[in-house]
């Protein structure tokens, strides 16, 4: 067992987990800017139908993105809550809308693995591999791939 501040402390990462559907998904703590609740959105036409809308937070302009359409899955009717994950991206901040948040969870780095083969399309290009937990499977989303959106 490592102390926190030690060397070996590298051999870890932090994930803010989310729930997308049935997917249960985490990208790394240090491209999280912040977590928030359902915010008004203005819709902007003509753009991508992942682009839920536009919201401004404390005066700046933030895009946000649909991650269920993101992931190619099913639109539901359930009015479930939705949450925004602002991440920190080279263009600025980027809202992922998801169902739920998780716990930030700490892996240790040499349990990664590929992304499980039953991934195809879409899912293979957005998930960059996975954790095996107690119970159930983290998937890394690649967080890059996600927000860049085709032209």
């Amino acid at each position: 067992m490592s102390m926190p501040g030690s060397p070996s402390m590298q051999t870890q990462n932090s994930f803010c987990t989310f729930r997308v559907g049935t997917m249960y998904l985490g990208v790394e703590v240090h491209r999280v800017q912040e977590v928030i609740r359902a915010q008004r959105m203005t819709r902007v036409p003509g753009a991508p139908d992942v682009v839920r809308g536009l919201m401004n937070l404390r005066g700046q302009i933030v895009t946000a993105l649909d991650m269920r359409r993101r992931l190619g899955l099913e639109e539901t009717e359930s009015k479930e809550p939705q949450m925004n994950v602002v991440v920190r991206t080279p263009d600025g901040p980027v809202s992922l809308l998801v169902n739920e948040i998780g716990d930030v969870i700490v892996v240790d780095r040499t349990q990664f693995e590929a992304p499980p083969e039953t991934l195809q399309g879409i899912h293979r290009e957005l998930i960059g591999g996975s954790y095996k937990l107690q119970g159930r499977l983290l998937l890394v989303l690649n967080l890059d791939a996600a927000v860049r959106l085709a032209a």
